[in-house]
């Protein structure tokens, strides 16, 4: 970059000339600005290039509207817009805003309000302000275009084109990197074969599947809680609609091959909407890992066992299969809640705590699957779970699933629903219950899980140091006790010397217990916290379908049915979280109690054997 020019720092004026100013010619003041860096730098080995005058000049109208945009970039206001979740501001019709940057995100700029709050608000809400900013810089010989504000509705169109319309358009879904990938494992060319369906719009959205490690204080956890729902939610609020597919097969653009195999039923239970069960229920075991190497033992990866019940053939699978898993099903499914795969470590990947703690997450994530009736039986899933040590017909699966052309907008035709259909007003009063349901849920779930993570804390350092001591103090009691000689007390002391042990071994009991009753609670939470960061997403799909309905009462009866797949859909996966959740949470509550009552009858029997060493006979 060259130094930018201006009065102050050269004592010249081009381009221009005003009272008591004089025009000093460009070239001539280039000339002589040359000739000054020459002198500086004549004793030094430095070649220095002249820059042209056009390059001098442009450099400089550059710096000119970049100081320019940003002493003064305000936006106007066109609707009003109320925040909804943490990380959004509220701002009113006609109010000014200042903003941070004109750089959009999903949609959503970042500025601030008049009543001096800073966040997040639609991008389509507001328009940016030039007025001001072209008038000063057009005397300088440059005029920036204006921006025309979009109406929220075009907004969300021309996000989805751009996002996705030239059919190259692609999304990160995976988790990072956990396991280096084999060259021959995912080639770049499969990066370009994932279709687009014939609507144009892309087949991926963005989602996050590695959840915050749950050993924290309480505050972390609401600043993980904020950072998840400004990221992972409010970004894709006008956007996701378009990105799932669900208005393109709203407005009739899907179009694609159902087969029979490929269908999908919606049946009609006794709550409203479910999915038809799977005919062939199983489930999946997941042995401990072993450690494996390639390369002469240059790498180093963590190998499962996995056994599916249907088949009874043992496959091995490393936590990089089950990430690029992870990534077809969410592309697959838009309103089908994925469980999230256990968090990634970047260090100590082969550490014990880790390896159990990962193993035990991968477990609640295979009850999950294996016990969805649609991800269940889908043919990437069964795949990945059958598929042995052929290479070949391994990567020949690996495509057929990346050019699976019934994503997005096309998986919509794979449903089959009830005959008759939902009450649309019915549908959106659920779904607004259920919005409330996630959130409280979701909340509540941080403070239990900060909560257990605190008291587990507790019991491993200071119960377990509290109890010790008091055992100690027992046993110095004894050990004073001794320097009496006589023998009728020697069984005293050998008693309280035992009630002192005891006392010691409680502590013991007391650190080794959360990982027996507390840990697989916070596990399931996790779990949890994991499907309730992704209903957001799959309700603002079915909102945006109900609205679409409204907005265009002349196609009503197209869109009506339409609307009343993504309808049967959306509540038949909220019905089946609500049944899986109360399956898990009952087991597991049933589960932390029997171990509470065997803990405290193990430390009741410790007591109770101290308590017979005073008796006589001892």
């Amino acid at each position: 970059m060259y130094p930018s020019l201006s009065k102050q720092n050269t004592g010249c004026n081009f381009g221009r000339t005003g009272e008591g100013e004089e025009a000093v010619d460009a070239e001539s003041f280039l000339e002589h600005s040359w000739s000054q860096v020459g002198t500086v730098y004549s004793d030094e080995s430095i070649s220095l290039s002249r820059p042209s005058l056009k390059e001098f000049r442009d450099n400089a109208e550059q710096q000119h509207i970049a100081a320019q945009q940003k002493a003064a970039l305000q936006a106007r206001v066109l609707y009003d817009f109320h925040s909804e979740n943490p990380g959004e501001i509220s701002i009113a019709e006609n109010e000014l805003v200042t903003l941070f940057s004109e750089e959009q995100l999903e949609g959503w700029l970042e500025g601030e309000n008049s009543r001096g709050e800073a966040g997040l608000f639609p991008a389509s809400y507001v328009e940016i302000i030039r007025d001001h900013i072209a008038t000063s810089t057009s005397n300088n010989g440059f005029s920036p275009s204006k921006a025309k504000a979009l109406s929220p509705t075009q907004s969300q169109r021309a996000l989805g084109a751009s996002s996705g319309g030239s059919g190259g358009g692609s999304f990160n879904t995976s988790q990072g990197s956990d396991d280096d990938w084999d060259d021959d494992w995912d080639d770049s060319s499969t990066a370009a074969d994932v279709p687009q369906g014939n609507s144009g719009m892309p087949a991926l959205y963005p989602v996050t599947t590695s959840l915050p490690a749950r050993r924290g204080t309480a505050q972390q956890h609401q600043q993980q809680a904020k950072s998840s729902a400004t990221v992972g939610r409010n970004l894709n609020r006008f956007s996701t609609f378009v990105k799932s597919g669900g208005e393109a097969f709203l407005l009739g653009e899907a179009s694609a091959f159902v087969k029979d195999g490929d269908r999908i039923c919606v049946v009609m239970g006794k709550h409203g909407p479910e999915w038809q069960e799977n005919p062939y229920p199983f489930t999946c075991t997941i042995d401990d890992p072993t450690k494996q190497t390639k390369f002469k033992g240059m790498k180093s990866y963590m190998s499962y066992g996995l056994t599916p019940t249907h088949t009874n053939v043992q496959v091995n699978r490393r936590y990089k299969h089950f990430d690029w898993l992870y990534a077809r099903l969410v592309e697959r499914f838009p309103v089908i809640s994925v469980p999230h795969l256990p968090e990634k470590q970047a260090t100590g990947r082969f550490e014990e705590d880790f390896i159990s703690k990962r193993r035990k997450g991968l477990i609640w994530w295979m009850n999950h699957m294996t016990s969805h009736p649609v991800l269940a039986r889908c043919d990437v899933f069964q795949h990945f779970l059958s598929c042995g040590a052929d290479e070949k017909a391994w990567k020949q699966g690996k495509r057929k699933a990346e050019r699976d052309e019934l994503v997005g907008a096309n998986f919509f035709l794979t449903i089959s629903t009830p005959a008759v259909p939902l009450d649309l007003q019915e549908v959106e009063n659920k779904i607004e219950g259920f919005k409330v349901f996630t959130k409280r849920m979701d909340e509540n779930i941080v403070v239990m899980n900060t909560t257990i993570n605190e008291f587990a804390r507790k019991q491993i350092t200071g119960f377990k140091k509290e109890y010790q001591k008091v055992g100690q103090s027992f046993k110095l009691l004894a050990q004073a006790f001794e320097w009496d000689q006589q023998t009728y007390s020697v069984g005293l002391n050998q008693a309280i010397t035992y009630t002192g042990e005891a006392y010691e071994a409680i502590g013991e009991y007391f650190a080794e217990q959360p990982r027996q009753d507390l840990d697989p609670i916070s596990d399931l939470l996790d779990l949890y916290r994991g499907h309730l960061s992704n209903f957001p997403d799959i309700i603002h799909v079915q909102k945006g379908a109900l609205t679409k309905v409204k907005d265009c009462p002349k196609q009503e009866g197209e869109l009506h049915d339409r609307c009343n797949i993504i309808s049967c859909a959306t509540l038949a996966e909220i019905q089946h979280f609500h049944h899986t959740r109360v399956r898990d949470f009952r087991s597991q509550m049933q589960h932390h109690l029997r171990q509470q009552i065997g803990f405290f009858q193990k430390i009741t029997a410790k007591l109770e054997e101290a308590l017979q060493r005073y008796d006589d006979n001892h």
